[in-house]
């Protein structure tokens, strides 16, 4: 299973694709944090990081979506700019089809640390250990987006799968017209892999 996680933010806008087999294990796929200068109006800014949001969506071809759910801070400004940005992303995910699930802080530091208070040093160490990397990813945005995608996976396992298939149902179109190829090969292994009761790991 192939996730995107995504930590919005109109300055820094963090992005990591992992890989997570049915036995949990988590393998770096990419991580970077896409950036927009203060000087440019928002619609440029928004713009930018679109361009870069597309791009990885077209070179990694997830099956599912995660992103980390915006809540009101005492700085407007910074939460409409995470707003906007989490409004791009979910954009660009729906025009391929792609679930999206949305998950609290808490949340992803319960499922990475097992305590949903953990600071964010203790986030980046178990995501690095999780990943097996030799430093943290840096910033925070790189580390917060992967903690997101690894807590999607482990959190609903294999139902991205199913909830593409839904999708594509409610939108009165058949799944196979509905899915990228990556996706069509995903759900095909998840297929075989229900018949043999075999575990199932995706490669590219």
């Amino acid at each position: 299973m192939r996730v995107l996680g995504i930590d919005p933010g109109l300055t820094r806008c963090g992005v990591g694709v992992v890989d997570v087999a049915s036995d949990r294990t988590a393998t770096l796929v990419d991580v970077v944090v896409l950036r927009s200068p203060a000087e440019l109006e928002t619609p440029g800014r928004l713009a930018r990081i679109a361009d870069g949001l597309e791009a990885i969506f077209e070179e990694h071809r997830p099956h599912a979506v995660a992103l980390e759910r915006v809540f009101a801070r005492s700085d407007v400004s910074t939460i409409m700019g995470t707003a906007q940005i989490s409004g791009v992303a979910m954009l660009i995910a729906e025009r391929r089809a792609l679930p999206v699930a949305l998950h609290t802080p808490s949340e992803v530091k319960a499922a990475i640390t097992g305590y949903g208070r953990a600071d964010k040093k203790q986030v980046g160490a178990m995501v690095a250990r999780i990943l097996g990397l030799d430093a943290v990813p840096k910033p925070a945005d790189a580390a917060d987006a992967l903690a997101l995608a690894i807590c999607h996976a482990w959190r609903t396992g294999g139902v991205a799968g199913a909830a593409m298939t839904d999708a594509a149902a409610g939108r009165g179109v058949r799944t196979a017209d509905a899915l990228t190829p990556a996706q069509r090969a995903w759900l095909a292994a998840e297929r075989a892999a229900s018949v043999s009761g075999a575990a199932r790991r995706l490669k590219e």
